[in-house]
C-alpha cells in the first residue's frame, strides 16, 4: 500500500497525499523541505525533507540549513478571546508595534497627502490656465493617487503579518516583512480589485437605475420600484460584507489563493451557529466595523459641521432649486485648504491599523472555535 502523508503549512494541514501528489505539490512550490510532515498512521511530526523519494538529500540539507539560519515567520496563534479582550489586545498590539504600523500607514498616507496638497494648490489657483506647470501638477496628483492605490495591498498584507507576529510574541523584522509583503502583493491586489469592485458595482447599478426612474414621471408603481431597488441594494451589500468578512486574513495568514480565500471567508463568517450570538465571528466583525465607522464619521463630520449646517440652511430657506444649486456650488468653490480637516484625516489614517488588528484577532479566535467544533463533530 502506498504511503499517505499529511503536510502542515503555517498551521494548516493538507492531505492525505501519496508520493505522486507530493511531487506535484513540490513542483508547484507548495511543499518545501522545511514543511512539517507525518504519515497518516504515525503521530510524530518530521519534515518533508525526510519523506523518502521526495527531495534529494543534498537539496533538503541545504534548504534546512538555510531555514535554520534565517528568521522564520511564526504560524498564527489560535486563541479564543472575549470581545473586551479583543479590544484590549488590539490596543496592546498597536502600542507594541506602533512604528511598524506607522511605516505601513505611510505607504498609503504619504502619496495621498501629496495628492491632497497638490490638488488643493490647483484648486486655490485663481487662474486655471492649461499651461505646462498646471499640467505637471495635475499629472503629479494623478500619479500620487495611483501610487496610494498600489500601496493599499501592501498595507493590508503588512497589517496581517505584523499583528500575527506580535500576537505570538515575536518581533517583526523589516526586511523579512518587506519580503513577505511583496510575496502577497499580487494575490491581495487581485482580491482588492474583485472585492471593492463588487461593492462599487452593486452600489452604483441600483443607484443608476433609481436615477433613471426618478428622472421620469413618478407614479405609485415607480415609487414602489425605487423602494424595492433600495432594499435590494441593502441586501446585496450586506451579503457581500458577510462573504468578504475575512478575505484579508485567509489571503495572507492562511496563504490561500484568491478563490480559496473568498470561499473560506464565507465559510468562517457563517460558522459558530452553535455559539452564543455575541461570540459568533459575524457579529463580532459587525460590531468592530460599526465602532470604527462611527469613529470615522465623527472624525470627518466634526470639521465639516459648519459646511453641513450651511447646506441645510440653504435647503430649508431656498425656494428655487436652481438658486440652491448655484449657492451650494459657490460655497464649495469658496472653500480653501482646511488644516483642521487635514489633521483629523491624518489622525484617522494613523489609527486605521486598529481595525485591521482587531479583525485579525477575531479571525484567530473564530478559527479556534471553528476547528474545535469540527473536532467535536468528528
Amino acid at each position: 500500500m502506498t504511503e499517505q502523508w499529511i503536510i502542515r503549512v503555517q498551521g494548516q494541514e493538507y492531505g492525505p497525499a501519496d508520493i505522486g501528489t507530493l511531487w506535484e505539490w513540490k513542483a508547484d512550490g507548495r511543499v518545501i523541505p522545511t514543511n512539517e510532515a507525518r504519515r497518516i498512521d504515525v503521530d510524530l511530526w518530521t519534515t518533508a525533507a525526510k519523506i523518502p523519494g521526495l527531495f534529494k538529500p543534498e537539496d533538503g540539507a541545504a534548504l534546512l540549513a538555510r531555514a535554520e539560519s534565517a528568521p522564520r515567520r511564526a504560524p498564527p496563534q489560535l486563541v479564543q478571546r472575549s470581545f473586551g479582550q479583543i479590544l484590549s489586545e488590539t490596543l496592546r498590539i498597536y502600542r507594541k508595534g506602533f512604528f511598524q504600523f506607522f511605516y505601513l500607514t505611510l505607504l498609503v498616507a504619504l502619496p495621498s497627502v501629496c495628492a491632497q496638497l497638490s490638488g488643493a494648490a490647483l484648486g486655490a489657483s485663481s487662474e486655471m490656465n492649461a499651461d505646462l506647470r498646471t499640467l505637471i501638477a495635475a499629472m503629479f496628483t494623478f500619479c500620487m493617487l495611483l501610487l496610494s492605490l498600489a500601496a493599499w495591498p501592501a498595507f493590508i498584507a503588512g497589517i496581517q503579518l505584523v499583528t500575527a507576529e506580535i500576537a505570538v510574541g515575536r518581533k517583526t523584522q523589516i526586511f523579512a516583512l518587506v519580503q513577505d509583503v511583496l510575496k502577497f502583493w499580487p494575490r491581495v491586489a487581485l482580491l482588492c480589485i474583485f472585492v471593492y469592485g463588487a461593492y462599487f458595482f452593486w452600489t452604483l447599478l441600483p443607484l443608476a437605475i433609481i436615477w433613471m426612474i426618478m428622472s421620469g414621471p413618478l407614479s405609485i408603481l415607480s415609487s414602489l420600484l425605487v423602494l424595492a431597488l433600495l432594499a435590494f441594494q441593502v441586501w446585496i451589500v450586506g451579503r457581500l460584507f458577510v462573504n468578504f468578512l475575512f478575505w484579508q486574513q485567509f489571503a495572507v495568514l492562511a496563504e490561500s489563493d484568491a478563490v480559496g480565500a473568498l470561499r473560506q471567508s464565507k465559510q468562517l463568517a457563517r460558522s459558530g451557529r452553535e455559539l452564543p450570538w455575541y461570540r459568533r465571528p459575524l457579529w463580532r466583525g459587525v460590531f468592530l466595523f460599526s465602532i470604527w465607522s462611527a469613529f470615522a464619521l465623527a472624525i470627518n463630520l466634526g470639521p465639516e459641521w459648519s459646511s453641513i449646517r450651511h447646506y441645510f440652511q440653504q435647503l430649508a430657506t431656498s425656494q428655487d432649486p436652481q438658486v440652491l444649486v448655484q449657492a451650494l456650488a459657490a460655497n464649495s468653490k469658496a472653500q480653501t485648504f482646511d488644516l483642521v480637516h487635514f489633521i483629523f484625516g491624518l489622525v484617522a489614517s494613523l489609527l486605521r491599523p486598529l481595525l485591521g488588528i482587531a479583525f485579525v484577532l477575531v479571525y484567530l479566535g473564530a478559527q479556534a472555535d471553528f476547528r474545535g467544533s469540527k473536532i467535536d463533530n468528528d
